[in-house]
């Protein structure tokens, strides 16, 4: 009779890691040539961020028309008709929201190395329907679908421990990218694809408050800033937590017998 194991599961090494990739990840955001080392997770973060204002057009009615994801890490989502204020609200604040949402999920999921594998193939399978059916530049198809082929393999390809990092450090980026993306909505002008437009929070002023006030965009700003930062650290918590929940197969002694 075949016996099977238990799948291993994290250790306090393991949330270190992590914890130390956050850190790098925040300092190399910094640094003048840092955002090349991380570009692949920014065009992943930018995808998620584009994505989720195109689930939130589906649910509330508008249509998803298409998304664009450009070489500069910034993107567009279109709808197929428009809303009210409420929708539109949902709608703009769809994806500053829903970014580190992506990465809890996979924080919460890629624990253990059956839900990391799983949790990198839905990703993987996701991003190639969107390049399918919805990406509608030539950057944006390529990109993003090269990005589909390469979470999709690893997800077939890696085992153990190795699953779990590579699910934790993606989730990871996802956080901390949108934490850094909101500064940009602090500045005069947002920049996508090298034309000056307006921004998410720009929107959800205009569908909350009637105008663009710097003031009433810098309040929607710093309530998604501190969102993204509440999940950051509500991730981390239960991270550990769920690790800690979990047996350490290396902890256990055989018994004699």
């Amino acid at each position: 009779m075949e016996s099977h194991e238990p799948a291993p599961a994290p250790r306090p090494a393991e949330l270190r890691i992590l914890g130390l990739a956050l850190i790098a990840s925040l300092i190399l955001w910094q640094l003048p040539y840092g955002g090349v080392v991380l570009y692949p997770f920014k065009v992943l973060a930018t995808w998620m961020h584009e994505i989720s204002h195109g689930l939130i057009m589906l649910g509330v009615g508008v249509g998803f028309d298409r998304m664009d994801v450009y070489p500069d890490g910034s993107g567009l989502a279109f709808a197929d008709g428009s809303s009210g204020a409420v929708g539109k609200a949902l709608i703009a604040a769809a994806g500053y929201m829903g970014t580190p949402l992506w990465g809890v999920a996979m924080l919460w999921t890629g624990q253990d190395p059956r839900g990391a594998r799983r949790a990198l193939a839905v990703i993987g399978v996701l991003l190639g329907v969107s390049v399918l059916l919805f990406m509608a530049n030539s950057f944006g198809q390529i990109a993003i679908g090269a990005t589909a082929v390469v979470v999709l393999g690893v997800a077939l390809l890696l085992r153990g421990r190795a699953a779990v990092l590579l699910c934790n450090v993606i989730a990871a980026q996802a956080i901390v990218g949108a934490v850094v993306d909101i500064r940009v909505l602090y500045r005069p002008v947002l920049v996508v694809n090298g034309k000056a437009h307006g921004s998410d929070a720009h929107q959800m002023a205009v569908a909350t408050f009637g105008h663009d006030d710097r003031w009433a965009i810098w309040l929607w700003a710093s309530v998604w800033l501190v969102w993204s930062l509440a999940l950051l650290f509500g991730a981390l918590v239960l991270a550990q937590r769920r690790a800690g929940n979990l047996p350490d197969p290396e902890a256990q002694v055989p018994s004699e017998g």
